[in-house]
C-alpha cells in the first residue's frame, strides 16, 4: 500500500480547506525521522480478510491493556460506529464506546453511525485521527498504560454532543458535568472507567424518567422495572458557542473505579494531548527499533514493520500499581510483577513467543509467570488465557513447548517447578478434546492406552457427551498435537531430571507415527478398533475437516511432526521422497472449485496447491526442504510466498493474523531465519529479503545478518560463514544468536544445490 497522505497538524476550518490539502498532498512520501521506523507501520495492512477476520488499526502502547480502533466491519466500511474505550481481547469484542456528534441530545442524529473518508483518516500505532464528513468533526486519540485521551474538534456551527454508550452491558454513573464513571459487566467480571471532559456540558442518561438524576436511589442504566439496560447511554451536551475543542481523557481498571481514577490522574495529570503522544511515539520507536534493516523495497520495509507493530498487540499486561483482578480465580492479587493476559497459544507457541524471547525476555519471563499463576488459581495451566477466562480453543496444551522453549534458551526466572506441575497434570488429567476444559474422558483414557485419538466412521454417531457439538473429535489433529506436547513435556522432565517422567512421555511423544499411513504417504483417521476409515482427505471431515483435522485438511497435516522431523523424513522414504512429496503439496490441486473448497474450508487460504499460507500449521512446512538436503527450495518458497502473499495493502495477509501469531512468521522470515521446533534452540536459515539486519538483544549485543548482493532476483544462497567461519549448513543455534557476532550470506539469482545439502548438515531433529 502507498503510503497516506499526511495531514497538516490543524485541520482547515472548513470541509473545502481539508480536501484541497489533503489533494495537494496526496503521494508525498513521509519522511523518516532519522533513528526510527515508524513511518514504514501501516495499520491498514490486511484491513480485509481474505474470506474471515481482518486486521483493525489498532491502538495501544506495546503489550498495553488500553487497546482501540475506529469499529467498522473492515476497510471497505466507510462508516464508523463508535470508538471503545478498550476491548475485552484481541478480537473478542469492544468495552465502553465514544463518540461525537454535531447535534443536541434531542437529536436522533447521536443513535447513527458517521461516515469518514480514508484519506482524511491517519493511523500510527500512538495515534490516531479521522475527520467525519457529515458532521464536520475532527477526532484524535492517543493512548497510555491503563488510559486513553480523545480530542474532538467541532466546526462551530452546529451542536457538540458527546455520546458514551455501554457494550456488553452494565452502568453508568454521571460524578458532574466534566466526570462520569461506568461499569461493564462480561463473563463473569467487571470493567471499570473513569473520565473527565475539559468543558462542563450537561448530562443525561437516556432510559432514566424525566427529571430522574443520577443522585436518586435508582443505579443509572437501571429502569423503574429494576432491570438493567443492556446498552445505556450517557449524552453530554456542550454549549455550541465557545471552544469548539473538547477533550476527553480517561482510566481504565478490572479492579475498581478508584483504580481507574489513580490511573488517570498519575498517567495523564493535566490536559496535555501532545505529551501523551509523543511519549507514545517515543514508547514505540524503542521497539521497532530494535531491529533495523538495510536495502530491500519500500513495500518490504512497510510489510516487515508493520508485522513487527503487530506482534507487540498481544500478551497484555493488566498490572495496575501492584495489584491485578484474575479471572482465573476472580481475586484481586498483590504482586510488583506484571501480569499478563490475552494469548491463543496454538497461534503464538510456533513463532510470536520464540520472537519475543529474543527481542522481551524478561517480558516473556512475566509473561510465562503469569501462566503458572493461572495455574495456581485455576488448577489447570491455561490454554487461550483470555482477559475474562481461559478458552479452550483449538487442541493441544502446546503452553508446554513455551516453556521448555524459554527454558533451553536460557529464561529461568519463573516457577519452573509449578510450571512442570501444571504442564504434567494437563497432560495427564486433562481432557484433550478440542474446546473443552476440565477433566479427562473416556477418549484421552484409550489415547493413552492406544496411541492415537479415535474417529468416527463416516456417519456414525457421537456417543461421548463432551465430544464438542461443532469442533468434533479432531482425531488427527489431536494426536500429532499431543505428540509434539509430550515431547516437550519429556525434555522438560529431562532438564529437571524427572528421568521416570522423561522416560513415559518421550515413549508418548512417538504417538504420531501411529496415524501414519504408508501407502497414501499422509497421516490418516483411525477407529477405535485401530482400522484406517475411508476418506478424501483433500475435503471430508465436515467444516474445517474437523471429524479428523482441524481448519485445514490431510495435506497440512502430513507434516505436523516438528519434533521428529527426520522421523518423519524416514516414515515417508527417506530425503528424495520427502522432497518429492514436498513438491507435491505445492502443486496438488483442490481437485474441485475453488469455491467449494472454502466453503469446508474457509481457514486454508493463502493456498499455493494444497499449501496453505494463511494458516499456522502450514508456517514450518516451507522450511523442511533444509532438514532433507534441499535448502535451495526453501529459499525459493519463502521468497515466493512473502513475496506473492504479504504485500503492504490491505489484502496483505492471507489469513487471519490472530494478533501477532502471523506477523512473527513474516517477522523472522524476511531476517532470514526461522524457529521450525520450538523447544529446540536452533534457527532455520531461509532467505532474507533485506541487505543487512542488525538485531539489538536484550543483553547489549548485536547479531547481524548480512546477505551481499540480495535482491528480489538475488535469492539464492551461494556460501555462507558465521562470525568469519565458513558455514556449510542451513542452521545456527541459539546461543550462537545470543552471543551477538554476524552470519553473512553470499547470494545469487541461481540455487547452489550443494551448500547445505550434506546428510551432516542437516538441522537436528530431537527424539530419543
Amino acid at each position: 500500500m502507498s503510503n497516506r497522505a499526511m495531514l497538516q497538524a490543524g485541520f482547515s476550518k472548513t470541509l473545502v480547506g481539508v480536501v484541497v490539502t489533503t489533494v495537494l498532498m496526496a503521494g508525498c512520501t513521509p519522511q523518516q525521522e532519522p533513528g526510527s521506523n515508524l513511518s514504514y507501520v501501516d495499520p491498514d495492512i490486511g484491513g480485509v480478510g481474505h474470506l474471515l477476520q481482518p486486521t483493525r488499526p489498532t491502538v495501544q502502547l506495546p503489550n498495553q491493556a488500553v487497546r482501540i480502533y475506529p469499529v467498522r466491519t473492515d476497510y471497505l466500511d466507510d462508516q464508523i460506529s463508535f470508538f471503545p474505550l478498550t476491548i475485552m481481547s484481541h478480537r473478542q469484542g469492544e468495552l465502553f464506546g465514544i463518540m461525537p456528534y454535531a447535534c443536541r441530545a434531542t437529536d436522533e442524529t447521536w443513535r447513527t453511525r458517521q461516515m469518514y473518508d480514508h484519506d482524511l483518516e491517519k493511523v500510527e500505532p500512538y495515534y490516531y485521527s479521522t475527520w467525519f464528513i457529515d458532521s464536520e468533526i475532527r477526532t484524535e486519540y492517543t493512548p497510555g498504560r491503563k488510559t486513553g485521551y480523545f480530542r474532538f474538534h467541532f466546526n462551530g456551527k452546529s451542536g457538540k454532543l458527546v455520546k458514551l454508550q455501554i457494550i456488553q452491558g452494565g452502568t453508568w454513573r454521571i460524578i458532574s458535568e466534566s466526570a462520569v464513571a461506568g461499569e461493564e459487566m462480561f463473563h463473569g467480571m467487571k470493567a471499570y472507567v473513569y473520565g473527565e471532559f475539559s468543558l462542563p456540558g450537561k448530562a443525561s442518561l437516556i432510559g432514566q424518567s424525566p427529571g430522574n438524576s443520577s443522585q436518586d436511589d435508582r443505579a443509572p442504566g437501571e429502569t423503574e422495572d429494576g432491570k438493567i439496560l443492556s446498552e445505556p447511554v450517557v449524552l453530554y451536551e456542550f454549549p455550541a458557542s465557545g471552544d469548539r475543542l473538547i477533550e476527553f481523557k480517561y482510566g481504565i481498571s478490572f479492579i475498581d473505579a478508584g483504580h481507574a481514577k489513580t490511573s488517570l490522574e498519575k498517567e495523564i495529570p493535566g490536559w496535555d494531548f501532545e505529551k501523551l503522544k509523543s511519549e507514545g511515539k517515543k514508547a514505540w520507536s524503542e521497539k521497532l527499533d530494535r531491529i533495523r534493516v538495510t536495502g530491500g523495497t519500500g513495500a518490504q520495509r512497510r510489510t516487515f514493520y508493520t508485522a513487527l507493530y503487530r506482534c507487540y498487540e498481544r500478551m497484555v499486561n493488566i498490572n495496575e500499581e501492584g495489584q491485578y483482578y484474575s479471572a482465573f480465580d476472580h481475586q484481586v492479587h498483590e504482586s510488583d510483577r506484571d501480569f499478563y493476559v490475552d494469548d491463543w497459544v496454538w497461534d503464538t507457541y510456533l513463532a510470536h513467543h520464540p520472537l519475543r524471547l529474543l527481542l522481551d525476555p524478561q517480558q516473556e519471563a512475566d509473561m510465562l509467570q503469569s501462566y503458572v499463576q493461572m495455574y495456581e488459581q485455576s488448577g489447570w495451566m491455561p490454554q487461550f488465557p483470555l482477559l475474562y477466562m481461559d478458552n479452550p480453543a483449538m487442541h493441544g496444551f502446546h503452553s508446554t513447548i513455551m516453556f521448555l522453549d524459554a527454558w533451553r534458551k536460557g529464561i529461568r526466572n519463573f516457577d519452573v517447578e509449578k510450571a512442570y506441575a501444571g504442564m504434567k497434570k494437563n497432560a495427564l488429567e486433562a481432557t484433550m478434546l478440542p474446546w473443552r476444559n476440565g477433566p479427562k474422558t473416556v477418549l484421552d483414557d484409550f489415547y493413552r492406552q492406544n496411541g492415537f485419538f479415535p474417529a468416527l466412521e463416516p456417519g456414525e454417531k457421537e456417543h461421548v457427551k463432551e465430544v464438542h457439538g461443532f469442533e468434533k473429535r479432531q482425531s488427527v489433529a489431536v494426536t500429532l498435537a499431543h505428540s509434539y506436547d509430550d515431547w516437550a513435556l519429556a525434555e522438560m522432565a529431562g532438564e529437571l531430571k524427572h528421568s521416570g517422567d522423561h522416560d513415559y512421555f518421550i515413549r508418548e511423544a512417538a504417538n504420531y507415527r501411529n496415524l501414519y499411513r504408508a501407502d497414501r504417504k499422509l497421516m490418516w483417521p483411525k477407529n477405535s478398533r485401530g482400522a484406517w476409515i475411508d476418506i478424501d482427505p483433500k475435503f471430508d471431515g465436515g467444516p474445517g475437516g474437523r471429524d479428523y483435522y482441524d481448519e485445514n485438511n490431510g495435506y497440512t497435516y502430513a507434516w505436523q511432526a516438528q519434533h521428529d522431523i527426520h522421523g518423519l523424513i524416514a516414515l515417508k522414504g527417506g530425503r528424495r521422497a520427502f522432497t518429492a512429496l514436498l513438491d507435491q503439496l505445492f502443486r496438488e490441486d483442490l481437485g474441485r472449485p475453488k469455491y467449494q473448497f472454502w466453503a469446508k474450508f474457509p481457514d486454508a487460504t493463502g493456498l499455493v496447491g494444497q499449501y496453505s499460507m494463511g494458516n499456522e500449521p502450514g508456517f514450518h512446512i516451507p522450511y523442511l526442504y533444509n532438514y532433507a538436503g534441499e535448502p535451495w527450495k526453501t529459499q525459493k518458497r519463502i521468497r515466493f510466498l512473502l513475496d506473492v502473499w504479504f504485500k503492504d495493502n490491505i489484502f496483505g495477509i492471507p489469513g487471519d493474523e490472530d494478533g501477532g501469531g502471523m506477523s512473527a512468521f513474516v517477522v523472522f522470515s524476511m531476517m532470514g531465519f526461522y524457529p521450525v521446533t520450538p523447544g529446540l534452540p536452533v534457527y532455520n536459515i531461509g532467505s532474507p529479503v533485506f541487505e543487512k539486519v542488525s538485531v539489538e538483544l536484550d543483553n547489549g549485543r548485536i547479531f547481524t545478518i548480512e546477505a551481499h548482493g540480495c535482491s528480489l532476483v538475488n535469492k539464492y544462497i551461494q556460501s555462507a560463514q558465521l562470525n568469519g567461519e565458513k558455514l556449510d549448513r542451513p542452521w545456527f543455534t541459539h546461543e550462537a544468536l545470543m552471543a551477538g557476532g554476524k552470519l553473512e550470506l553470499e547470494m545469487g539469482p541461481l540455487p547452489n544445490k550443494t551448500w547445505g545439502s550434506a546428510p551432516e548438515a542437516a538441522p537436528p531433529s530431537s527424539i530419543d
